[in-house]
């Protein structure tokens, strides 16, 4: 007795250790869970978009309780009303009797255990739903009717998903709950199997029949309003989406009377809860069975077969006839104004003069290409960087409105090289510097690009602004920001000279994080990003903000999570701030009779690569929302671009406030809005298809387009051509507009297919400059259609003719001897000159380490005439005779020094610039050696062999100099 006694105290000191450890363990996570959820509700909260998070909150939460009860109750009723009912005296089999010995000690924690899980699980899957709840709730009507039943679209936007969700889920419930219910009922001897005999107790008999008979109901209903849903199917061979003939003459029938004979069988069901008999509800359920194979497969095929099939297209006219309307409707494009266009393809002299504001603005400078051209003059620090391609946006000069290409000089933190450690990282080096943009339609003499804004401290037409870049596409995970008033600036601002004394110091000023102004707050940061030093260095004071998120989409999509993002954000100066601007879209899957597509698929091109997997069908979209961020506090605003958006307005209502109306917008915002290219891509590609409106033809396919293969890209990975920004005049419009093209091409239907043009789409991009007013131009979508008999040529043919055309071969040979590539440019394609005119840059870049592209050279065509020449201008007037009517923007080419000139700069941090000189001299080399080539070529063709031998000299000459030239540029580093 006394040793047993002795023994117990540590058995005890030992389950309390574990219990306090496990407490201790338990604590530490919910503080880690704590320190997250904290962390999302001071980010929200500074952002001014707390509701958004909460509303999020409440209603996964309130969703998972529903969802949890919802599955847990029923199913801890089926399991205790099968035991309380089971029949006490049964008598089991010795292999049931051996199972209760087993279970019989765990039945009460199984008993409330299983509907427990069931329930997490069940509960998790309705939070997830949160979003399909609130829409239904919240939902708008469209104020337009579908075809078929004339319901309102909103209730297959909003009430339809809603409805199918729900009857699914009770559907899981009920059957699970059956599963259990006959479990526990043969396992207590409420079910017995005797050979061929079954036995079933009274109660049992009656919680089956019960339970079977609500999940035929519930069947019932799914079969209702599985009607509906076939006008979201696809159909008609995959032409269109909806119910075509077969659909509305047999499936849809065939489902309400299938759905009938649900309700029936279930009928059946309660029948046998009250008399026993087993027969009828086993005679219906075959009946049923039957009834779903003759009316959901065997009459539908035979309507096929035999009625539809023969006389298909006069049968599906009518519903083909739908399909267009509805899409066109879903995508946007009901309002498109056709234009035939009858293309001159022979280049006359003068032609271009009624088109001379749109030859003054055609785009030379390639936003692709010349990135390596802005690192080299405006990068002046490696810890700077400019994205790969640039932006394309204008800006009013001098009263003129100028198309430019446009990026931010953003901080790049890899390129401190050895000086990284977490006090320069997240202190010392926290924000990018300046906007840089150039003429879109201008270049320096020796092929630069024209900076009209540029340098540190930024200089140039722009104005003044706030020119510090902390919240970008490439800022840092994370920055402390912030100082005292009197105390000392620590973030490297600006670089100044050789030295540390000349650089530039700034405290951020601006709201622009959660301030980190106390312990605990410094505690769930450090939690946060798993870093000690937030807590325990002395450079976090109490007036210190910490700024992550940063990328301007990632802020717009957690303020707005109900928003399709367009890919591409773009910088640019508003009201003396410089913010991002966010194309946002609402889109849905659920629009009766549209046609239904992959949207990473649609906007898939050469700027934007294609994922291996997409999971983002829709068939409605609209740009909705537009979106800023500054790139200086990282504010978000929304402004309700689509008001008239029956989605947008739903969620208006789930989330009030958090947009603003379009009347809140500065009129220097609404100048630099631009149609969202990612929308357009996606309307292009419908077009393909939905430019025929009339049915007959539509079903033929005798005239499906195409977007044409980006002719720059690899010819192993071909990419489609994205549409390109230019400002231009399109036919029916008074004045060049800055817009978005694509063109055509027919959709290949053999290898002998000819990639001829046969259409032009482009959109008026240009939303005015009015405070809250939208220009009655902007969004007009405009088609040129060109005759099937015309042969003008597409890009694919357009670049083919300049890749073998024996003088541009000949002179691009020239321009590759030594050390250099040459780069083609983005072949622009523009309706001027009463035909389609092509123009594509041409840039030469040496292979050296420190080297970018210079335009060289100019190719343009018109019809089956090319011209190559060193400006845009020339080529023009050569292309048409002499003279083209009309003056290009690089006609004065301005001198160069070699870009702005940057400070000196340190030893291992900077890349340095040239000042020009070799690449004057490497200029002048290849233009010296171009005259000895016409020469020589004019000597040989009349027989002058004392020419051509004097002409042969100098252009040894001058490829000896142009050699020579590149070789010092490049050893020198300019």
């Amino acid at each position: 007795m006394s040793s047993t006694a002795a023994a117990r105290p540590p058995a005890r000191r030992r389950a309390a250790i574990w219990i306090t450890l496990g407490a201790i363990v338990a604590l530490v996570i919910l503080f880690f869970v704590f320190a997250g959820l904290y962390a999302d509700i001071l980010w929200y909260q500074q952002l001014g978009f707390l509701n958004v998070l909460t509303t999020q909150w409440l209603a996964a939460g309130v969703m998972f309780f529903i969802g949890f009860l919802g599955m847990a109750l029923p199913l801890w009723l089926a399991i205790q009303l099968a035991y309380r009912l089971r029949p006490v005296y049964a008598k089991l089999n010795s292999q049931l009797d051996r199972y209760q010995q087993v279970i019989e000690p765990l039945r009460r924690l199984a008993m409330y255990g299983i509907p427990i899980v069931f329930g997490i699980f069940a509960g998790v899957s309705a939070g997830s739903r949160w979003q399909t709840v609130l829409m239904w709730l919240n939902g708008t009507a469209y104020g337009k009717t579908d075809a078929q039943f004339h319901l309102d679209l909103g209730f297959y936007l909003f009430a339809l998903p809603f409805y199918r969700s729900l009857v699914g889920f009770a559907s899981a419930v009920v059957i699970i709950s059956l599963i259990a219910t006959l479990a526990t009922s043969y396992l207590y001897g409420s079910i017995r199997v005797s050979g061929r005999e079954v036995r079933i107790s009274k109660s049992a008999r009656v919680q089956i029949a019960v339970i079977a008979a609500l999940y035929l109901l519930l069947q019932a209903v799914s079969i209702w309003l599985d009607r509906y849903a076939t006008l979201t199917d696809a159909n008609v061979n995959d032409m269109i989406n909806g119910a075509a003939y077969t659909d509305v003459n047999a499936t849809i029938p065939g489902r309400a009377v299938l759905a009938g004979s649900a309700i029936f069988v279930a009928l059946l069901f309660l029948l046998t809860a009250f008399i026993g008999r087993w027969r009828f509800p086993v005679v219906g359920t075959a009946l049923l069975i039957v009834t779903a194979l003759v009316a959901g497969a065997i009459v539908p095929w035979v309507v096929q077969r035999f009625q539809v099939e023969p006389s298909q297209k006069t049968l599906e006219t009518p519903y083909v006839q739908r399909g267009i309307d509805a899409t066109r409707d879903a995508y946007g494009l009901s309002d498109i104004d056709v234009i035939p266009y009858n293309a001159k393809t022979t280049a006359e002299a003068g032609a271009l003069r009624k088109d001379a504001q749109t030859t003054a603005q055609i785009r030379i400078i390639d936003p692709a290409v010349v990135s390596p051209s802005f690192r080299q003059l405006e990068q002046f620090r490696q810890y700077y960087a400019f994205p790969n391609t640039l932006a394309v946006d204008r800006y009013n000069i001098d009263g003129k409105d100028q198309d430019a290409v446009v990026a931010v000089r953003e901080l790049q933190q890899s390129g401190l090289g050895t000086a990284r450690n977490w006090y320069n990282d997240t202190v010392v080096y926290t924000h990018g510097y300046g906007v840089v943009a150039a003429y879109g339609n201008q270049r320096s003499s020796d092929g630069q690009p024209v900076f009209l804004e540029s340098g540190i401290p930024s200089t140039g037409s722009l104005g003044t602004y706030e020119p510090r870049i902390y919240f970008g596409q490439q800022s840092p995970t994370y920055s402390i920001v912030g100082a005292p008033k009197d105390g000392k600036k620590v973030e490297l601002d600006y670089p100044g000279g050789t030295d540390d004394a000349q650089q530039t110091y700034t405290s951020f000023s601006g709201n622009g994080g959660p301030k980190l102004d106390n312990i605990f707050k410094r505690l769930v940061y450090a939690l946060k990003f798993q870093d000690e030093q937030i807590v325990l260095s002395d450079a976090v004071n109490n007036d210190s903000q910490i700024l992550y998120d940063r990328d301007p989409v990632k802020r717009v999509q957690k303020v707005a999570p109900y928003l399709t993002l367009d890919s591409q954000a773009y910088p640019t100066v508003v009201d003396g701030r410089v913010k991002w601007v966010i194309d946002g879209y609402t889109t849905s899957d659920q629009f009766p009779y549209s046609h239904v597509g992959s949207l990473t698929d649609a906007i898939a091109d050469t700027e934007t690569p294609k994922p291996a997997y997409s999971f983002d069908n829709i068939n409605y979209i609209r740009n909705s929302v537009k979106a800023t961020v500054d790139a200086y506090d990282g504010s978000v605003t929304l402004y309700a671009w689509d008001a008239k958006d029956p989605v947008l307005k739903t969620w208006e209502k789930i989330f009030p406030t958090t947009v603003k109306p379009i009347s809140e917008m500065s009129a220097q915002l609404i100048s630099h809005v631009r149609y969202p290219a990612d929308l357009f891509k996606v309307q292009r590609s419908v077009l393909g298809q939905y430019h025929v409106t009339e049915a007959g033809s539509f079903y033929s396919r005798d005239d499906a387009w195409t977007t044409p293969t980006d002719p720059t890209s690899d010819a192993g990975n071909a990419t489609l051509q994205p549409p390109y920004y230019l400002t231009l005049q399109m036919p029916g419009q008074d004045s060049p507009e800055f817009s978005l093209y694509t063109t055509f091409i027919p959709l290949a239907s053999s290898e002998a297919s000819r990639s001829v043009l046969k259409g032009y789409l482009a959109v008026d991009s240009n939303a005015g400059a009015k405070k809250g007013e939208v220009a009655s131009g902007y969004g007009k979508l405009r088609l040129l259609t060109l005759p099937s008999s015309d042969t003008v040529p597409g890009p694919g043919q357009v670049q083919n003719s300049f890749n073998s055309d024996p003088t541009v071969s000949q002179q691009l040979n020239l321009l590759r001897q030594g050390k250099t590539d040459v780069i083609n440019g983005n072949l622009l394609t523009l309706p001027v000159g009463g035909g389609l005119l092509y123009v594509q840059p041409v840039y030469v870049q040496s292979t050296g380490e420190t080297s970018y592209p210079l335009l060289q050279k100019v190719l343009v065509a018109f019809g089956d005439k090319i011209a190559f020449e060193d400006t845009l201008d020339q080529a023009l007037d050569v292309l048409f005779g002499g003279d083209s009517g009309a003056t290009a923007g690089d006609t004065n080419v301005p001198p160069t020094d070699g870009g702005t000139s940057p400070p000196t700069e340190e030893p291992g941090t900077g890349t340095g610039t040239g000042t020009g000189t070799q690449n004057a001299a490497l200029q002048q080399a290849l233009l010296d050696a171009r005259s000895a080539l016409t020469d020589r070529d004019a000597a040989l063709k009349a027989g002058d062999w004392a020419a051509y031998g004097v002409a042969d000299a100098r252009l040894k000459k001058a490829i000896a100099d142009a050699l020579a030239a590149e070789s010092s540029g490049a050893s020198t580093g300019k």
